[in-house]
């Protein structure tokens, strides 16, 4: 019996969402491997150019943690833990076929955001989700 239009299986609402390039992910998925290792990476983003060394999470998370360690205030010693608590969280809500799933976040250090028209952003790290990412190149812009 096939289904037509009014079952509800066929009416469901279907959720997609960007596909992120696969040759970025591997890349990534390789820097992962070495923590020291980083490339000059240029990306096109809906916000602008961007542009910085891309790096692995495990480098990514090193380098917050240390960012984190350096805030002043009461409750700090909870924030130089907290990159590792987030992952920690994680590897316990993935399910363990998942794990070996490719990267959905992409890292840089040194980076600079190049906006139309309202100059330059200039950041120490950032991380952002690799299916908003639509472009991209080896090296920085000269």
């Amino acid at each position: 019996m096939s289904e037509t239009l009014d079952t509800p299986a066929a009416t469901a609402a279907v959720i997609t969402e960007p596909v992120p390039d696969l040759q970025l992910q591997l890349l990534m998925r390789l820097l992962d491997r070495e923590q020291r290792s980083s490339l000059p990476i240029t990306l096109t983003t809906s916000s602008g150019i961007l542009h910085g060394d891309l790096i692995g999470h495990e480098a990514w998370k090193a380098d917050w943690a240390r960012a984190l360690r350096q805030v002043e205030g009461e409750g700090t010693n909870l924030l130089a833990e907290f990159p590792e608590t987030v992952d920690q969280g994680l590897r316990e809500m993935v399910a363990d076929d998942d794990a070996s799933s490719l990267p959905r976040w992409i890292h840089l250090r040194d980076a600079t955001l190049v906006m139309g028209g309202a100059g330059k952003v200039r950041l120490s790290l950032w991380r952002g989700r690799l299916a908003d990412v639509s472009g991209w190149a080896l090296g920085r812009p000269q």
